[in-house]
């Protein structure tokens, strides 16, 4: 078994040592592009990722290959729920979401198939794909520690580990641990460190928390610049999105373990469904997307 399968199954561990962490509210959101003609191939998706940050890729796709995509973008655990309440119904042939955690999860509960390419196999690293081929990472973030440059030191910073010790009392903000993107992160830590050792790890973070857990990483970095904490843990992409917009605020990266290991990398990524009525079709879609 793979470091990074053994990683994966770290989440449902995860879930058992978070419950604390509370519930993020589900929205969904629909969106098509637009009615294939009669008799034309199509690909249909269910996405994690926010249309205004696929829709632009699936244009592309459908003007140098005539192929049009249709997609549904939803939370993950709502897109899975579908999958399976749908069976061999389901109308998807791609399921796109933003952790392999969830891909695993999918991959775990039969929902995607094996697929042999070697454009797939060659533009994408073994190690940010399935060892059964059922899904492929597509790009990948950094979780790292964003802090106030007003109220910490850099010097005062190490590791997600070190968020535990008693120094951050009433000082750390958290997402929700219901979003994978921490789910994960503590799953790297049980497949390092053990389920006993990081299940007090995550407790001292909970009880270092200066604030019940945020609805995401946005939320999270603006309480901290606001001095409502001091520290909290985000997708590299997401500081840089709220920096574009006020550049002033008081906020700084940190790059955690760098002694050892290095930081934490979530991988997003697709797999064709089992279901597929267009498996050729949508295996262009995926290999187009790993160019």
């Amino acid at each position: 078994m793979s470091i990074l399968s053994t990683r994966l199954r770290g989440v449902r561990v995860f879930l058992f040592l978070t419950a604390a962490f509370g519930l993020a509210g589900l929205v969904r959101t629909v969106a098509a592009a637009g009615a294939p003609a009669p008799g034309t191939e199509q690909v249909v998706v269910y996405s994690a990722r926010i249309e205004q940050l696929i829709k632009p890729m699936f244009d592309a796709f459908t003007r140098d290959t005539g192929i049009p995509v249709k997609f549904v973008t939803d939370k993950e655990g709502a897109l899975l729920a579908r999958l399976q309440a749908e069976g061999k119904n389901t109308p998807a042939d791609m399921l796109i979401t933003a952790d392999a955690g969830n891909l695993w999860e999918a991959a775990r509960a039969g929902l995607l198939k094996p697929v042999v390419s070697k454009t797939l196999e060659a533009n994408i690293p073994a190690h940010l794909r399935d060892p059964h081929q059922q899904w492929f990472g597509l790009s990948v973030r950094a979780r790292t520690i964003v802090y106030n440059t007003q109220k910490v030191k850099p010097a005062d910073l190490s590791t997600y580990e070190d968020l535990a010790s008693p120094k951050w009392k009433g000082r750390l903000c958290l997402r929700t641990s219901k979003k994978v993107y921490n789910q994960s992160l503590v799953a790297m830590m049980i497949a390092e460190h053990g389920a006993a050792k990081t299940e007090q790890i995550v407790k001292n973070w909970v009880a270092n928390l200066a604030t019940d857990p945020l609805s995401d990483d946005t939320r999270a970095m603006e309480s901290v610049a606001a001095g409502q904490c001091d520290l909290t843990l985000v997708n590299t992409y997401y500081y840089g999105r709220l920096m574009e917009k006020n550049p002033k605020l008081p906020l700084a990266i940190f790059w955690p373990n760098q002694a050892r290991g290095g930081v934490h990398v979530n991988v997003s990524g697709a797999g064709i469904t089992r279901a597929t009525r267009n498996e050729a079709a949508a295996i262009k879609l995926l290999e187009f997307l790993s160019a």
